[in-house]
């Protein structure tokens, strides 16, 4: 894949830069700010950019405002945001719109090299791939009625491991249980919830992620 890469921590950074290299990832800038990030996807027109949420002058929001910007200019770029704590906000924002070719995993998630190349391959082929922590957040109950009160606890398993942007047959292997088993329990959920059935999973977890986010 053809990366762009935005982390204001130089040694992050760089540690990033050589471990993709190492995996034959072409890195085709490394930057330290969103506005460096935006002048570069401009430039090479990447496969896929990784960003930090918070990047100078502000640390607070400026990479994932560079990333939303970056989705609306050039929205055949993958998007991969990586935070340091678990932000709803900035989650909904960045998956609110549409989560194909989106991620957004916790910093801790890059030290386990396995799952974060698997996470960046699924946003470069057009998936989703959402930390299992930001699930369990937007999964969490709320002071308001719990919408997934009608859910049974298997359709609750199933419905976290499908808003991680795990296909059916992923589900399947990670519950331990048939394909078509977590196919009935797929359309249990979004009937169950009262939303639209959509073709592709990636729009399944967009469908998900905009119910548990209102």
């Amino acid at each position: 894949m053809r990366l762009i890469l935005a982390e204001d921590s130089t040694l992050l950074r760089e540690g990033l830069v050589r471990l993709l290299a190492e995996e034959g990832h072409d890195v085709l800038a490394a930057v330290g700010d969103g506005d460096a990030l935006l002048r570069e996807v401009e430039r090479h027109r990447p496969d896929v950019i990784v960003v930090d949420v918070r990047m100078p002058p502000t640390h607070t929001d400026e990479g994932l405002r560079a990333a939303l910007e970056v989705r609306r200019r050039w929205p055949a770029v993958g998007v991969l945001v990586l935070s340091q704590h678990v932000e709803k906000t900035y989650a909904t924002q960045l998956l609110g719109a549409d989560s194909a070719g989106v991620g957004y995993l916790l910093k801790d998630r890059v030290s386990r090299v396995d799952e974060f190349l698997a996470s960046l391959d699924r946003v470069g082929t057009g998936g989703a791939a959402i930390d299992p922590e930001v699930v369990r957040r937007l999964l969490a109950r709320t002071s308001h009625v719990d919408p997934l009160a009608r859910l049974t606890e298997r359709e609750r398993a199933v419905l976290e491991q499908m808003a991680q942007g795990h296909t059916n047959a992923a589900v399947a292997a990670k519950l331990h249980v048939s394909q078509s088993a977590v196919e009935k329990h797929v359309n249990a959920i979004f009937d169950k919830l009262d939303l639209n059935r959509a073709a592709g999973y990636s729009r399944r977890v967009l469908a998900v992620l905009r119910y548990l986010s209102s």
